[in-house]
């Protein structure tokens, strides 16, 4: 995402006028009636309203999309013409394009190097011994290994004297799957590509590190940025032209991917030196734009003032009739929720904070009811291309389903409503029946693309979700007894979900015609207006709605299901092991506690490697439902720690075993060693001794997801309460100073963090609970403190372990048991209350403090 730091610079810096010039100048001379405006400023465009953050997403604008093709991804077809290296690989994004007629590059050969490890174990086995052995496999090894992210091909590049072609997406990216087929199936743009540049595929999410760096260079140079992302990069990997998504020939003023690569040729042959000179100065401007980092002395902002500036902010870009943020597309943003309900929990007797909660409890209704929502199987779907979350982009990511259910559950322990509950333990079903692997972790994402029930080999996007209204009259045709004008089961669903007879989906919404006459699930009612329309009772529409949901969801079994990606990442495991226990918490379900378990045993079994103290980035559903790993694995990143880390604090707190609190230490510590900024505090996104990632960036902004710096201030925080490590709260600080100046000038970029911020300002309230893990007085002490909203609180136990984490604070060895009975204490700022053992007088405690009578 476009960084408003660098926005605010991009005027003082020349260079960025003539990447823009350059830019143009190559696409104006073979397009005669070319836009001033500049080639990349099209198609795949995010502009920046002020103060107003884009979020990852796959989508073009809607007004140039009318004139693509349809998106889907490739034929169901078997027969291949072409087979390129990337069908060794193990991500699903690299599959989707082995049998492209490009001569793509690859970062290393996993599946070679796997098969290579098993033989010479079976030689070692029969034949060698051991050291024999180890070194036959280093020898073939520096056969076959591409150095990491792809050194052979960067000597390929050199060798050759080539310009790279870096082409970066991901498995469920729509337009991927459009510039896939639309130009990488292409057999003349094929031969382009592999005579003229050494083409480099790469899965951003196995490597975000170098996807933030070029999409830094993109958006800095064409005001947006997207997926597919497109960059040509020199020999030495400096970008000096990138974009987002291109069609393959020339439309109007717009041109086509052909149009690019034989301008980019001309040029590199004709004025080669200008592009490398252009390459290197463009990346000093945006290293000079992207330091983030605190001066000697400094230290960070006034936590009031940046929230209610971060609220300010969000409120003035708030859209009041639907909730959410600016007008469409709309994103759910539940960082902005999370923000908002924490700020209403220190702001409860003021206008504005009233004002944030219901900002965030209507947003989440508003997304509840919409079409964003999948009404029949559970989920959320990506955005809404729409104001009214009505027409959804319909793929469904991980992490969006993670930050949900916490936003969700969240909102049920502030209003008490089971509505919002609902929403969290539909959420997690979804994940837990779609999304799991048997091995206990979660797969990334499903697909928006599906080939119609209706026959047909392209694949369409919503098709799998979509009804038109025949289909949902031919399922539901009974006559509902009672009901006023013989109405049908399908007459009262199709009424409380707005199902049109000719579709629901309005033109614009629907560029490509793929929903002509499909319909796409919003609730247009409530159920007691449903219910007086129809002349019956509230409870038989309960009933009758649920029953046409049960009926519509076997019916989407028998349809072509969407790609499914099964890579497991770490960072978005971590997210959704955080989801999984605090659910589980709220509504004391050992169903959902025992999966956050589970999950944390695969992490810990399959992305983490004990002897070299890393975590893994990703792993992989092998073709027999198996783990399989890559050799060598791709090491974590920033993000992979941070969020585990976060998870097994969320874990802990939810089941109170120490292992988990022990392994989060152990984490933190190693997470410390790799990317910590000894200079200007803060972390690095991935390790800065990476030679090859050109940026060391700090991720400043938190969108699609928290960024890994927002989530480590609040980790340290929490650690530093747990294990009374003073150097981490000192961290913590420092990390917050080092972002100063985000945090001051435009807090809405980091929601989270501001809610780190408030947490140091308003310092931690711990609640130790003196008892048995298992007994029912603590399980009533506990049930007190989970109903409640707490954001800025650790929970401990104390039951006697002198082997726990917790042994080590001092503060803690006075506390026992009242009369053998579980016992709680709720401490802050050096001062605790007065023991109690009852749940609602903790909860009393909690909420207002008036049995709060300290002690030292």
């Amino acid at each position: 995402m476009l960084r408003l730091a660098w926005s605010y610079s991009a005027s003082k810096n020349r260079v960025v006028v003539i990447i823009r010039s350059l830019t143009a100048a190559f696409l104006e001379a073979a397009s005669p009636q070319q836009s001033s405006e500049g080639p990349v400023r099209c198609f795949r465009q995010i502009p920046l309203p002020p103060l107003v953050q884009p979020q990852p997403a796959c989508y073009p604008s809607l007004s140039v999309c009318r004139s693509m093709a349809t998106g889907g991804g490739r034929s169901s077809s078997t027969h291949q013409k072409h087979t390129n290296r990337l069908a060794e690989e193990r991500s699903p994004y690299l599959l989707q394009h082995a049998h492209n007629p490009v001569d793509w590059q690859v970062l290393f050969n996993s599946r070679v190097i796997h098969v290579l490890k098993n033989w010479l174990d079976r030689v070692r086995n029969l034949f060698l011994d051991y050291l024999l052995a180890s070194c036959c496999f280093v020898f073939c090894c520096c056969l076959f290994f591409r150095y990491p992210w792809g050194q052979e091909a960067f000597e390929k590049a050199k060798t050759e004297d080539k310009p790279i072609f870096l082409s970066v997406g991901y498995s469920t990216c729509h337009w991927c799957h459009v510039m896939e087929r639309e130009s990488f199936q292409d057999e003349e743009i094929g031969k382009i590509l592999s005579d003229n540049f050494v083409c480099i595929k790469l899965d951003r999410e196995e490597r975000p590190d170098v996807d933030k760096v070029y999409m830094t260079f993109v958006q800095a140079t064409s005001g947006g940025g997207g997926w597919p992302m497109s960059v040509w990069l020199t020999p030495d990997l400096r970008p000096f032209i990138g974009g987002t998504y291109f069609p393959p020939r020339d439309q109007g003023r717009q041109p086509g991917f052909k149009t690019v690569l034989l301008r980019i040729i001309e040029q590199w042959q004709n004025n080669r030196a200008a592009l490398e000179t252009t390459g290197g100065r463009i990346l000093e401007a945006l290293k000079k734009g992207t330091t983030i980092g605190a001066n000697p002395g400094e230290s960070p902002p006034l936590a009031p003032d940046v929230a209610n500036r971060c609220f300010q902010q969000l409120a003035h870009s708030y859209e009041e009739e639907y909730g959410g943020f600016r007008n469409a597309p709309k994103f759910p943003s539940p960082v902005n929720l999370m923000f908002l309900m924490s700020y209403w929990s220190v702001n409860r007797s003021t206008s504005e904070g009233v004002e944030a909660l219901q900002m965030a409890m209507h947003t989440l209704r508003m997304m509840a009811l919409g079409g964003v929502r999948d009404h029949v199987a559970q989920g959320f779907h990506r955005y809404s291309t729409d104001s009214s979350w009505h027409v959804p982009h319909f793929e469904k990511m991980l992490y969006d389903q993670a930050q949900l259910a916490v936003a969700y559950i969240t909102a049920f322990q502030v209003s008490g409503e089971h509505f919002y509950a609902d929403v969290a333990k539909d959420i997690l079903l979804y994940v837990s029946r779609d999304l799991s692997d048997k091995s206990g972790g979660f797969y990334s994402a499903e697909d928006a693309d599906s080939v119609p029930a209706s026959g047909g080999q392209e694949k369409r996007e919503g098709a799998f979700i979509v009804w038109t209204a025949s289909e949902i009259r031919e399922l539901l045709p009974d006559m509902v007894e009672g009901a006023k004008e013989a109405a049908t089961q399908a007459d009262i669903f199709m009424h409380h979900y707005g199902v049109k007879e000719q579709g629901n989906v309005e033109p614009q919404q629907d560029p490509h015609g793929e929903l002509r006459g499909q319909n796409v699930l919003i609730v247009r009612y409530s159920v007691e207006l449903t219910a007086a329309r129809f002349g019956i009772s509230v409870e038989k529409v309960n009933k009758l709605l649920a029953s046409a949901r049960a009926k519509m969801a076997e019916v989407r079994k028998t349809r072509p299901r969407p790609h499914l990606d099964t890579k497991m990442l770490a960072s978005w495991n971590g997210l959704t092991l955080a989801a999984f226990a605090r659910v589980g918490a709220v509504l004391g379900s050992k169903a959902l506690l025992e999966r956050a378990t589970q999950a944390a045993s695969f992490l810990k079994e399959y992305l983490w490697d004990a002897e070299q103290q890393t975590v893994l980035r990703s792993c992989y559903r092998g073709d027999q439902m198996e783990v399989q790993q890559i050799f060598p694995p791709i090491s974590g990143f920033l993000d992979d720690y941070a969020f585990v880390i976060c998870g097994l604090l969320d874990l802990y707190e939810a089941t109170l075993q120490t292992e988990w609190l022990q392994w989060a230490e152990e984490l933190q510590l190693r997470q410390d060693e790799l990317f910590w900024d000894n200079q200007g505090g803060g972390y690095f996104c991935c390790d800065p001794s990476d030679s090859t990632v050109l940026l060391q960036l700090k991720e400043d902004q938190d969108g699609a997801e928290p960024s890994a710096n927002s989530l480590s201030a609040s980790n340290l925080l929490r650690l530093s309460n747990y294990t009374g490590r003073q150097e981490w709260l000192q961290k913590s600080q420092q990390l917050l100073t080092a972002f100063s100046d985000r945090l001051t000038r435009v807090p809405i970029a980091l929601p989270e963090m501001v809610r780190a911020l408030m947490a140091q300002h308003y310092t931690l309230k711990q609640i130790v609970i003196c008892g048995q893990r298992d007994t029912s007085d603590t399980a009533g002490l506990l049930a007190a403190v989970h109903s409640l909203f707490l954001p800025f609180k650790v929970l401990m136990l104390k039951d006697g372990n002198p082997e726990s984490v917790l042994s080590r604070l001092p503060a803690l060895a006075p506390m026992s048991q009242l009369d053998g009975v579980a016992t709680a204490y709720v401490c802050q700022d050096f001062a605790c209350s007065l023991p109690v053992t009852n749940p609602q007088e903790l909860r009393r405690l909690l909420l207002d403090g008036t049995a709060d009578t300290p002690t030292e």
